[in-house]
């Protein structure tokens, strides 16, 4: 069993909660979650790159002297990738960089991504929810300092989509709130610590409890390995 610590808002220590680390699958695979980081990165290129081809820059076609009787090396037009100002030869064109990993195999990263952040003593728990009476970044800012997270970057996971909390924690670098139903292996391991309020570790519990396993069990990680899989 792992066990987490509770804090209040003040960041004071109240308790203890364990979780089973066969809730969110047991083990990591490092491999995969390379593989699901790397396809979340792939996903968010834009691909507008381009380049002009010889075809396309400016300058004539024209051969610059004949073949032979120069004592030159041969040559062709002046759009030739060997002459400055010249076309890029086999340079990228625009393209789309997107593909998809099994969904499967997706969400079993998803949970070994928690899971490393409980086995590297990375997240801690709420006690109470994150719900702000207005838009005040000053209160976000404050819950960060008492938890001693103001110098670090976190996730900040709540059981539902709170307007307020994200709109107060927006522009606070390095801060990040999402639901925990909308968790995935890239969000999770991108930011140093993870902070979940009891309703999210609940949320997560139940949605992986009521998912398949899907995968195969992976190999143990050695504990100094553990946490070695940061985008």
């Amino acid at each position: 069993m792992l066990t987490l610590n509770v804090y209040n808002r003040q960041g004071e220590s109240v308790g203890t909660v364990e979780v089973d680390p066969e809730e969110f699958g047991g083990a990591i695979n490092r491999q995969l979650l390379h593989d699901v980081v790397v396809m979340h990165l792939a996903n968010q290129r834009a691909g507008t790159h381009s380049t002009l081809r010889r075809g396309e820059v400016a300058g004539s076609t024209k051969k610059l002297f004949r073949q032979k009787g120069t004592g030159n090396a041969r040559v062709g037009t002046r759009r030739t990738n060997k002459r400055r100002g010249g076309g890029t030869a086999k340079g990228p064109k625009p393209r789309d960089y997107e593909y998809h990993l099994p969904k499967k195999a997706v969400r079993a990263a998803t949970r070994m991504a928690i899971l490393s952040k409980f086995q590297d003593q990375e997240a801690l728990v709420l006690d109470d929810e994150l719900a702000l009476p207005e838009i005040k970044t000053k209160q976000v800012t404050g819950l960060l300092k008492a938890l001693k997270l103001d110098e670090t970057t976190c996730l900040l996971g709540t059981a539902g989509y709170d307007k307020n909390l994200y709109l107060s924690a927006r522009n606070v670098p390095g801060v990040k709130v999402l639901p925990a139903d909308q968790f995935n292996a890239y969000t999770v391991l991108r930011q140093k610590r993870l902070v979940l309020t009891r309703s999210a570790l609940d949320k997560l519990r139940r949605k992986e409890a009521s998912e398949p396993a899907g995968l195969p069990a992976a190999p143990a990680v050695q504990p100094e390995e553990q946490g070695a899989a940061q985008p």
